[in-house]
């Protein structure tokens, strides 16, 4: 049996309902900037109560104020550094969000290691093992410690991102495009474990847009040229939301049809 996840698209033109994440509880990780910054607006503004994780709490804080003035439901900020933390301090995370919201109906994954494109005879065994935690370790943990609360709830939703490095690995591209080759394995696995529970696992493959990732992947390209992350906010929410509810053990490949939604 391939690894490779079957890819799927979203049709042209669509439009997530108003509200329609109204009453969830959403864990978005790496909250404080790029794509997780985009998908923690983009479901608070849809009705959720977003759990806003990340290591920089006062890009955290950003994050809460804008949710805050744009008429959101209050968030949650819950710090963690994930290349340094045990399985107590993941549990603990996971009592925490049970304590402060009482539910847990999705996770998005966009907390990532990155440090910069170089040769793999320069990394090291610390790199590596930073790589793996952040991008693979403790998201399949975390998703673990918050599985009973996602299976109490209705249609729950776990969302990692990939990256294009990851499906077609290249020079320079290391310990980061190793580790997220491994996503596709682990959303299969869980999707396989979860044929009878409520709870759906895919994994989203974002087009190159601007980001402070891309910025230090790709130095002195023209930024100009590229798409703004929020185009994907409707990728987003169309895995988190019911819309997609039937949906499991997929790549929603965003680079065909991210044109379609302008950059306006």
């Amino acid at each position: 049996m391939s690894m490779i996840l079957p890819a799927i698209e979203l049709t042209a033109g669509y439009l997530p309902a108003p509200r329609m994440l109204k009453d969830r509880v959403i864990l978005v990780t790496g909250a404080g900037q790029g794509l997780g910054k985009v998908a923690a607006l983009a479901f608070a503004a849809a009705g959720a109560t977003v759990v806003l994780h990340g290591r920089n709490v006062a890009k955290l804080e950003a994050v809460y104020d804008e949710i805050e003035a744009a008429g959101g439901a209050q968030p949650a900020i819950m710090p963690l550094d994930f290349s340094k933390t045990s399985q107590a301090e993941i549990d603990a995370f996971a009592h925490a969000i049970h304590k402060e919201t009482g539910r847990l109906d999705g996770i998005f994954h966009a907390a990532c290691a990155f440090v910069s494109t170089m040769p793999l005879e320069l990394q090291d065994l610390t790199m590596w093992q930073a790589h793996f935690a952040v991008n693979v370790a403790v998201p399949a943990s975390l998703t673990k410690a918050c599985l009973p609360m996602l299976r109490r709830a209705t249609d729950a939703s776990v969302v990692f991102l990939s990256e294009t490095h990851a499906c077609e690995p290249k020079a320079y591209w290391g310990a980061f495009a190793v580790t997220k080759s491994a996503l596709p394995a682990l959303v299969r696995i869980w999707t396989d474990e979860s044929e009878q529970s409520t709870v759906r696992f895919n994994l989203c493959l974002p087009s190159p847009i601007a980001s402070p990732m891309r910025a230090r992947s790709h130095p002195g390209e023209n930024a100009a040229g590229l798409a703004r992350a929020a185009n994907l906010s409707n990728h987003f929410l169309y895995l988190m939301g019911p819309d997609s509810a039937s949906i499991r053990g997929k790549l929603l490949n965003c680079q065909p049809t991210l044109a379609h939604f302008g950059d306006d």
